[in-house]
C-alpha cells in the first residue's frame, strides 16, 4: 500500500477507517521495501514516527473525534522534508561530508508542519547544499526517478518529489533555488509549488536570496493545504512577510502568456499543449509567443557561484562534492563589480517581468525543457561538467522565476512515448500565490489526475 494523499489520509482517519498508527507503518514498510533501489531517504525517523502516531495523533483523534483537526489541519499526515532543513531529531547533512554548523533546531516550516499535526517521516536526498538540479550527492546513492529508475529523478529536491511519486509519503517539503522544487515535481509526476519570495521562512536563509521553501504533493488541493500552514512572516526571517498576498480570487477569463523556450523538445511541447483546448474552454485568452526576456544564466552563475564560494574556506575543499568545487573556485574569481552587475541585471529582469505581467495574469510553459536524464548524472551529457559552467543552463524555464521571487507552480500533465511524465509550469504576479492555485486547480480537474505511478510504470521494478 502506498501513502495516500492529505485529504484522503484525513477522511481515512476521521471516519476510522485506518488509525495513524496504521498509515505510518504502511509508509515504513513501503519506504524499508523501495528506499534501497529509489534512494529517496537518507534517514527515517521510524521509531519517533510510530510513537508519535500511537501516542499522540490517535490519542486526540479518539479524544476529540473529527475535532481534532480543527487546530491540527494535518494531523497523521506524513511528511518528509528535504535534507537541507534543520531538523531537531534527525541529523542534516546537507548532502555534505562537511560538518553541518547548524544549531539542531526545527526550522521555522518544519515547526510549523508539527504545530499543525504533520509526522515527520523523514529527510530526504539532496545533492550537496542543493547546489546542482540532479540529486547525485558524495553522501547517499543518487535518487532514482521512480517512473523509470536509470533516470534522474531531478533536483536538488530530487528525493522529496521522489518520496511523494513513490508513495513513501503524503507529501514533502522541499527548497527551490533554481528551480529545485519544479524540475523534480515535472521530472516524478508531482506537483511542486514554489511560493512567492518571503510567502513561508527560509532560516537560515541563503547568501544569494533565491532561495524558496515549499511544498511538493499529488493534487494541487494538498500543496494549497500545506501553502496555508508554512506561510506567514517570522522573527528570524526578516525577509518573510514581503509584500501583500492577495486572497484567492476564481481564475476564469484569465490571459495567458504562452512561453516558448529554445531547446524544448518537440515531445514535451506536444504534451503541454494538450492543454490549450482546456484554456480555451474555461474561457482564458491565450498567446503564444517567444520568450519576453533575455536569458538571465550569467548573472545567475556569478550570483550562485560567489554565494558558494562564500560560504566554503579553502581548508574544506578535500571534502567537497568535486562538481560544486568546481563552482566554488569559480566563485573565488567572481569580483564584486561582477556580482554587483549580475544584481542590476536582476533587477532588471524583475522589471520586465512585472511589465509583462501587466498584460497577463499567468505565463504557462513547459517546466523542463526535456525528459529526465541518467540517474547518475548532474545534468545533460552537453551540460554536465560543471567546470564549463552550465550545469543548470539545461531549465531555462525555471531560475528566471527564482530572480524575480514569482510564484510558480509545475503541475503534471501527460507522458511522453516513453513513459515519462511532463509537468507544466504556471507562473503569476509576485504575491498572487492564490491565482496561480486556483489556476493549476482548475487545469487539474479538467485534465484528470496521471495514472498512478503503481498502476503506470513501475512494473515492480521497485
Amino acid at each position: 500500500m502506498t501513502a495516500r494523499g492529505i485529504h484522503e489520509t484525513r477522511t481515512l482517519l476521521s471516519h476510522r477507517n485506518i488509525s495513524v498508527a496504521d498509515h505510518v507503518e504502511s509508509v515504513l514498510t513501503d519506504i524499508r521495501k523501495n528506499n534501497p533501489e529509489l534512494g529517496a531517504y537518507v534517514s527515517v525517523a521510524a521509531d519517533d514516527a510510530a510513537q508519535e502516531a500511537s501516542m499522540k495523533c490517535d490519542e486526540l483523534i479518539a479524544t476529540l473525534g473529527p475535532e481534532a483537526w480543527r487546530d491540527h489541519p494535518l494531523l497523521g499526515v506524513t511528511v518528509s522534508v528535504k535534507d537541507l532543513l534543520q531538523t531537531q531529531d534527525l541529523p542534516t547533512t546537507r548532502g555534505s561530508r562537511l560538518r553541518n554548523r547548524r544549531p539542531r533546531i526545527d526550522a521555522p516550516a518544519v515547526a510549523r508542519l508539527r504545530a499543525a499535526g504533520a509526522i515527520i517521516i523523514g529527510k530526504t536526498t539532496t545533492s550537496e547544499y542543493g547546489w546542482s538540479a540532479s540529486t547525485v550527492s558524495p553522501v547517499a546513492p543518487p535518487t532514482r526517478n521512480p517512473w523509470a529508475p536509470d533516470r534522474t529523478a531531478g533536483g536538488s529536491s530530487g528525493g522529496a518529489a521522489a518520496s511523494v511519486a513513490a508513495g513513501l509519503c503524503s507529501a514533502a517539503l522541499g527548497t527551490d533555488g533554481a528551480g529545485s522544487i519544479r524540475i523534480p515535481s515535472s521530472f516524478c509526476g508531482v506537483v511542486g509549488f514554489k511560493p512567492s519570495f518571503g510567502r513561508v521562512p527560509y532560516v537560515p536563509a541563503g547568501a544569494d536570496r533565491l532561495s524558496h521553501v515549499g511544498p511538493i504533493a499529488g493534487n494541487v488541493r494538498d500543496v494549497r493545504a500545506l501553502t496555508s500552514v508554512l506561510a506567514g512572516p517570522h522573527r528570524d526571517d526578516p525577509d518573510s512577510g514581503i509584500g501583500s498576498f492577495a486572497p484567492l480570487r476564481e481564475p476564469p477569463g484569465l490571459r495567458i502568456g504562452w512561453l516558448d523556450f529554445p531547446g524544448t523538445s518537440a515531445e514535451v511541447r506536444a504534451v503541454c499543449e494538450r492543454v490549450l483546448p482546456i484554456l480555451t474552454a474555461q474561457g482564458h485568452r491565450v498567446e503564444q509567443m517567444p520568450s519576453p526576456f533575455a536569458d538571465p544564466y550569467p548573472a545567475l552563475v556569478d550570483i550562485l557561484a560567489a554565494a558558494e564560494a562564500a560560504g566554503t574556506p579553502p581548508e574544506d575543499e578535500d571534502d567537497c562534492d568535486p562538481g560544486r568545487l568546481a563552482v566554488v573556485r569559480y566563485g573565488r574569481t567572481v569580483s564584486g563589480a561582477s556580482v554587483l552587475r549580475a544584481e542590476e541585471t536582476r533587477l532588471a529582469l524583475r522589471r520586465r517581468l512585472a511589465s509583462i505581467m501587466d498584460c497577463y495574469e499567468i505565463l504557462a510553459m513547459p517546466t523542463v525543457p526535456i525528459e529526465p536524464f541518467a540517474a547518475d548524472a548532474i545534468a545533460p551529457p552537453d551540460a554536465e561538467d560543471p567546470n564549463d559552467l552550465r550545469w543548470l543552463s539545461w531549465a531555462p524555464a525555471s531560475y528566471p522565476f527564482n530572480m524575480t521571487g514569482q510564484p510558480a507552480l509545475s503541475l503534471p500533465v501527460g507522458f511522453t512515448k516513453s513513459g515519462l511524465p511532463v509537468g507544466l509550469q504556471l507562473v503569476g504576479p509576485l504575491g498572487m500565490d492564490d491565482l496561480v492555485l486556483g489556476a493549476a486547480a482548475r487545469i487539474e480537474a479538467d485534465l484528470g489526475p496521471l495514472t498512478h505511478l503503481t498502476d503506470h510504470a513501475m512494473k515492480g521494478q521497485l
